[in-house]
């Protein structure tokens, strides 16, 4: 009712019908709630109150500090999870929400309710003590100056795609597909025979697809690609695993024209490159010639979505071994195997590819690091250990190169938390190098400990729901300390990947280099 009847856009549907991703967070009475499973009957006489009706002074505070530390990326999550905070502010006193002050542990509390693949969260909390916190100004003070084109170039660099960075990508106004629609298009939702349900609102093409809300399974994870036969000092076997970008794949189009791209404010770490949204919009646009709305739910995404790819390797102490990689029917093409194959060979040029035929899910190379992550953290920790017994070790620095020219150590301290060293070339703006960071700190920690979906004999994914797939929450993310190398004359190339690669490889040495990821699926990320 909010997005589609009454217009306001700020509201964002992540997971509809779902109530697990908190973007449709509100406030109803002063409390904040998920809207997507609130039905209208129950808020006869009670009040509503969106991002957009925030006192302009409080929204511009908010936005200020989220740019301010980096805590909005493509900002599709951001404006419920400034509600969620705003909530907390002890000016609402009164309404029996304030209590105690306002700590990192009670902002990281809040968040529980919340997904946010892209920062990692540090920087929200950051960004929310900024503003509630014991510390806090009255808030008269601006945030220094800075060159958001600088900052937009390398979030740019950093997410594979064009990006804004400023307030409006805070208050939801970055221009998502969905958002940008005209309200007379039609709606089409995927249906159970591989077409598309048309209708004129998304209640009555869901209800023409005959869809049925996902749900998590109780199937264990599978490791699907067999290791590669020799006396291995290192083995490594991975799963299926979810990219879990926020926004759902989106598109519209109005007869004979462009369709909107479903990467409008960030790259989907790759997944969404190759979607067929714009395609399926022009189509089908021309078919009914009408403006028509592609609109894929939760469920869909998981469904047709692209994963990153199972693996099975082993290394020797010479750094030479073989890479198992799962490929689906479908695959992928012979020229990006051998763009891979040329990635891999810069990060562990003595580790050589195979493709292994299977069932399962499409899978795409796009996604961060894809493969190459994977064989730079065999190298890269078989160098560190040599011939010597496995254990676990801590504060060790492990080093990565990254094809793009991206450098990064990483270490992981002995009370958990990990320190970063990054070279990315000129920096061009430091918040958004270090908020990328950091964000690709979390995706690798939640890789290597908790993350992965289930999928069964046929080859269908079973976990359809967010919560499923094994992100770290806020309370569950260890503090990262991020240092950039300053000053360097080296033209600017993306940093995070190297990030994500490096600490990935340090996190699983410091875990005792267990055979298989993820390492700890009953830990704090899955609920």
């Amino acid at each position: 009712m909010l997005r589609d009847q009454v217009g306001i856009r700020s509201v964002k549907d992540g997971c509809s019908p779902q109530g697990q991703c908190g973007c449709c967070t509100v406030w109803v009475d002063g409390a904040p709630r998920v809207s997507c499973v609130t039905p209208v009957r129950r808020l006869d006489g009670r009040t509503v109150t969106t991002l957009d009706g925030l006192p302009d002074p409080e929204r511009e505070r908010w936005a200020d500090a989220l740019v301010a530390a980096g805590g909005s990326q493509c900002g599709f999550c951001t404006p419920a999870i400034v509600m969620r905070l705003a909530a907390l502010s002890p000016e609402r006193a009164p309404t029996g929400l304030s209590g105690p002050a306002v700590t990192p542990e009670r902002v990281d509390q809040a968040l529980v309710a919340h997904l946010c693949r892209c920062t990692g969260w540090q920087t929200v909390r950051e960004a929310a003590l900024a503003v509630l916190g014991e510390e806090a100004s009255a808030g008269e003070d601006r945030p220094p100056d800075r060159d958001l084109d600088q900052a937009a170039r390398r979030a740019g660099l950093e997410g594979g795609v064009a990006q804004q960075v400023g307030r409006a990508v805070v208050l939801g106004q970055a221009g998502f597909a969905d958002d940008t629609c005209p309200p007379d298009a039609l709606v089409a939702v995927p249906d159970s025979k591989g077409g598309y349900a048309v209708a004129e609102s998304v209640v009555a093409a869901r209800a023409l697809a005959g869809k049925v809300q996902g749900r998590s399974s109780s199937l264990a994870l599978d490791h699907p690609v067999s290791l590669p036969s020799g006396p291995w000092a290192l083995t490594l076997r991975t799963g299926w695993v979810e990219p879990a970008y926020v926004e759902p794949d989106a598109s519209w189009c109005a007869p004979g024209g462009a369709a909107a791209s479903p990467c409008a404010n960030g790259g989907a770490f790759g997944g969404k490159l190759h979607s067929p949204v714009m395609a399926d919009a022009r189509r089908l646009a021309d078919e009914h010639r009408r403006p028509v709305r592609v609109l894929w739910s939760r469920e869909d995404v998981v469904r047709h979505g692209p994963k990153r790819p199972p693996v099975a390797g082993g290394i020797d102490p010479d750094g030479r071994g073989v890479l198992r990689v799962g490929i689906p029917s479908g695959g992928v093409s012979e020229e990006r195997w051998r763009q891979v194959t040329a990635a891999v060979a810069v990060v562990a040029p003595g580790l050589d590819l195979a493709a292994v035929p299977l069932s399962g899910p499409p899978i795409s190379f796009d996604l961060r690091a894809s493969v190459w992550a994977e064989a730079a953290v065999l190298a890269a920790c078989a160098r560190v250990v040599g011939g010597q017994d496995v254990g676990a070790r801590v504060d060790v620095p492990i080093e990565v190169s990254a094809p793009s020219g991206g450098r990064a150590v990483a270490r992981c301290r002995p009370d958990g938390s990990i320190d970063v060293h990054v070279d990315a070339g000129s920096v061009l703006d430091a918040v958004v190098l270090r908020s990328y960071c950091i964000g690709a700190t979390h995706q690798a920690l939640g890789w290597v400990r908790s993350e992965g979906i289930a999928v069964d004999d046929g080859g269908a994914v079973r976990d359809l729901t967010v919560r499923s797939f094994g992100i770290l929450q806020a309370r569950a993310t260890p503090r990262v300390t991020v240092t950039t190398l300053p000053g360097s004359d080296r033209p600017a190339v993306n940093g995070s990947d190297a990030v994500f690669a490096a600490v990935a490889a340090a996190r699983w040495l410091a875990d005792g280099l267990p055979p298989e990821w993820p390492t700890d699926r009953g830990g704090a990320g899955r609920r």
